[in-house]
């Protein structure tokens, strides 16, 4: 291969990370500002509304388990190009079925479409970009927080004017979806399919017997539950505090916006700062403050409450740049993003859908506010155990089962 195919193929590659990035959050995003008009056509409650905003948890979880197996039988690109194809379809086609069944059917196709990619994007950037991991996975972070943003703020005044309403805003991120298949496609045909080599992951040493890596996923898990909740039901939030339905999706999408602050500079702090224990800490603050003030003051200074909420998200991208900080080996961060996704996402579905239960049984959003401000005590606690310095390759060191030379 020439140098000039060399540079073509890498600059591909980074649209192919930029496609991808781009469209593995507003499939979940713009729902939430949506949800009262989506609940009201489909005639479902609140209940059905919780297992609707849980279902990115749902997914993500049961469906990244997979994704490495996978890429080990049809290699890394082929499994990406697929995850984009698939979500492409099940975004799209949810937008045009009659029922709640069959919208719940085709947006659980479209979550797992986007499992794989959140699962197997930040091993592609590490085998494909070994020098540049820190920058890509700022890429990364940073395009997952502008594609979430732009859901949510657009959500309602797309609905506005499109035919369908929100169906044809739903529509229109299907169709955004569509796009990404295209360099994922190129890349797998010019660069072939990538395949994942090693031992399958179910012969590898369990990830369960490393505390590091059970505690980054409770910390991604519950930080994962805190996004999506709000993600899913703080424009409703809002909405019942007084806020108008406009407003309210604009400041669901401030709350998404800092994930772009915050992803350009957390992959370095996670790379530079050895200690990270004052920043987990200060995270949790910024989440108990955001909620106090949704539930007590809603209408007061409601963008206060975005902003501090925004902030607190930076845990997700310290949870990726975590993935690939603390282990060495692609093999071992491929297993690492699959085992703390498929944890995380498994937590991140319970807080949606208890949100929707208990406030369609009590009519308030006290109790489930409550309960949200107490489970940042647990974020806090799995964060700091998560950051600590070592590697999790360490931790598999003489655990039998584990791969020869590793």
């Amino acid at each position: 291969m020439t140098p000039r195919q060399t540079t073509r193929g890498a600059w591909l590659a980074v649209v192919a990370v930029v496609a991808v990035s781009l469209n593995l959050r507003p499939g979940a995003t713009v729902v939430g500002p949506l949800m009262a008009e989506i609940l009201a056509d489909l005639g479902q409650g609140s209940t059905w509304g919780g297992l609707l905003t849980a279902m990115p948890g749902l997914c993500f979880a049961a469906f990244g388990a997979l994704a490495v197996g996978l890429a080990v039988r049809v290699g890394l690109n082929r499994a990406l190009w697929l995850g984009a194809a698939v979500t492409a379809v099940g975004l799209l086609a949810r937008a045009f079925v009659p029922d709640a069944a069959a919208f719940l059917a085709f947006t659980a196709l479209g979550y797992a479409g986007i499992a794989v990619g959140n699962v197997l994007l930040p091993g592609f950037i590490k085998r494909r970009f070994p020098g540049h991991v820190a920058g890509m996975m700022t890429l990364y972070s940073c395009l997952l927080a502008v594609g979430a943003t732009l859901a949510s703020a657009a959500a309602v005044p797309l609905a506005s004017v499109l035919p369908g309403q929100w169906r044809g805003s739903l529509a229109v991120w299907g169709g955004v979806a569509a796009l990404a298949v295209v360099p994922m496609l190129a890349v797998a045909l010019t660069e072939g399919s990538a395949r994942v080599r090693g031992p399958r992951p179910e012969r590898g040493p369990s990830l369960v017997r490393s505390r590091r890596a059970v505690a980054l996923g409770i910390f991604f898990g519950v930080q994962s539950m805190q996004a999506y909740t709000q993600f899913g039901w703080a424009a409703q939030m809002y909405r019942d505090g007084g806020v108008d339905a406009a407003d309210a999706g604009l400041l669901v999408s401030l709350i998404a916006s800092f994930g772009i602050v915050t992803g350009l500079v957390m992959a370095t702090v996670v790379e530079r700062v050895r200690d990270l224990r004052g920043v987990v800490v200060a995270l949790g603050v910024l989440l108990v403050v955001g909620y106090l003030g949704i539930l007590y003051a809603p209408t007061t200074v409601p963008w206060l409450w975005a902003v501090s909420l925004g902030l607190s998200g930076a845990a997700f991208p310290m949870a990726l740049a975590l993935v690939t900080a603390r282990s060495r080996d692609p093999h071992v961060t491929a297993r690492l993003s699959a085992f703390g996704q498929s944890i995380g996402y498994a937590l991140a579905a319970l807080g949606p859908f208890a949100v929707g239960v208990i406030h369609g049984r009590t009519g308030s959003w006290t109790l489930p506010l409550w309960l949200l401000i107490g489970s940042a005590v647990v974020m806090v606690a799995a964060g700091l155990v998560a950051s600590a310095p070592g590697d999790v390759d360490d931790d598999l060191s003489g655990v039998p089962g584990r791969a020869p030379g590793r």
